[in-house]
């Protein structure tokens, strides 16, 4: 082989190795995601781009308060804040959440910004089950007047979620770490 042609050989197994790498990290590990419209306002805005940790969410119970992204559509996936997990019963009564019959402080939603927060209802008032079943979660969007979330489509299954929100990058001036 001469010496050109064993350069450009090495030059296609790199960016071989780089594309399959890539794939693999994207697949099972990390994905980005672009938010798409005002439900998660004012905690994430529209347009913000995130990374999306894939590790252990195949295998493992997402957390409350946890931002993930599910597939809510075959079209769409949504990011949204885990309230309920399996076995919770969740309520609304006056703007304040309840869950399991305990006050549940949201320091995340910002009355001033969307009035009254969150309308009363039950899980019995909103789907067929008092309690979030097993390997299913209740979610809500930060911004309750203007979000797509278990109250309109119902509980998610897990094998729906995607991951967990983990960094903001985009706009860089807003940079940070989720928690």
């Amino acid at each position: 082989m001469n010496r050109i042609a064993k350069e450009l050989w090495d030059w296609v197994v790199t960016f071989a190795v780089v594309i399959i790498i890539v794939f693999i990290v994207r697949t099972f590990f990390f994905a980005n995601y672009m938010v798409h419209g005002e439900s998660m306002m004012p905690t994430i805005e529209s347009g913000e781009r995130l990374i999306i940790n894939k590790i252990g969410y195949e295998f493992s119970e997402p957390d409350r308060n946890d931002l993930i992204v599910f597939n809510a559509t075959e079209e769409s996936d949504y990011i949204k804040r885990v309230i309920g997990t399996p076995g919770d019963e969740v309520r609304y009564e006056d703007d304040t959440l309840y869950i399991n019959d305990e006050i549940v402080e949201e320091p995340f939603l910002d009355d001033a910004y969307n009035g009254e927060l969150t309308e009363d209802f039950t899980l019995e008032e909103i789907t067929p089950e008092p309690v979030v079943p097993d390997d299913h979660l209740f979610v809500l969007g930060d911004n309750r007047n203007n979000s797509q979330d278990s109250r309109n489509i119902g509980y998610v299954p897990y094998e729906d979620v995607v991951g967990e929100a983990s960094l903001r990058y985009w706009p860089l001036s807003e940079f940070t770490f989720i928690d």
